[in-house]
């Protein structure tokens, strides 16, 4: 469950990450790859932060937790598209 609740800074982290990188001249599909690339590292870099893995289960939970990251920040950000308003 902590693992959970923290890594919902790590959606925001990520989130701000991308959207400097737009800034920067990254576009839409590359902010969406560079989202889950972002969650899918960070996801496994805090995953070995609490605890390193010993077997082949505990480092396939890193990954999916990374992976579930990077779609869950990809996801959100391409979500929050439709709320944004385009000049006309």
């Amino acid at each position: 469950m902590d693992a959970v609740v923290n890594g919902i800074p790590l959606i925001v982290a990520i989130l701000g990450l991308v959207e400097f990188a737009k800034r920067l001249g990254v576009k839409e599909k590359g902010s969406l790859i560079l989202s889950m690339c972002l969650g899918l590292v960070l996801g496994i870099l805090y995953q070995l932060s609490l605890v390193m893995p010993a077997n082949l289960s505990g480092w396939l939970s890193a990954v999916v937790y990374g992976l579930a990251l990077g779609l869950a920040a990809s996801g959100l950000y391409d979500y929050s598209k439709q709320f944004r308003s385009t000049p006309q």
